[in-house]
């Protein structure tokens, strides 16, 4: 049973990865696109990626790594690793996923409203200069990694 829960774990994750890839990569290429049509097109894709990918697949992590952890029998209270690791997907699923999807949700609509006027307009300059997608969604894709750390190698 335990090496079921471990392989829907394992897909969880990389549903979960295939989301956040699926929405940064077109961020990314959007904060440095100069042609206002080619931005919104790439936020609108990572704002669809969000919802179909992401969300599901950071859901999928959760409940899939709580029934492994049940089932594996580990204490998630005092077992120091997965303590640290229960806070850092916490931070993930609490802060860095909702301010994400906030700011993504407010520079779409701002880049849509700029590109049917057809120009750059005050406002999306000033939701492109706050960096809130950008900043939140690399801070959650560098977590990963130390996620990954602490369940490989169990430091403590």
């Amino acid at each position: 049973m335990i090496l079921v829960l471990r392989a829907i774990h394992m897909l969880s994750l990389f549903w979960m990865m295939w989301g956040l890839g699926a929405v940064m990569s077109p961020v990314w290429r959007a904060w440095n696109e100069p042609d206002l049509q080619t931005r919104a097109l790439l936020l609108s894709e990572a704002t669809r990626s969000e919802r179909m990918w992401l969300l599901p697949g950071l859901i999928a992590t959760g409940l899939s790594g709580f029934a492994w952890t049940a089932a594996a029998d580990w204490n998630p209270v005092t077992t120091g690793w997965l303590v640290a690791l229960e806070l850092i997907f916490g931070l993930d699923v609490f802060i860095f996923v909702p301010l994400l999807g906030v700011g993504l949700r407010r520079v779409h609509l701002l880049a849509l409203q700029a590109a049917k006027q057809g120009e750059m307009t005050d406002a999306l300059r000033d939701a492109l200069a706050d960096n809130v997608p950008l900043v939140f969604g690399t801070l959650l894709a560098l977590s990963v990694p130390v996620q990954l750390a602490l369940a490989v190698f169990k430091p403590f």
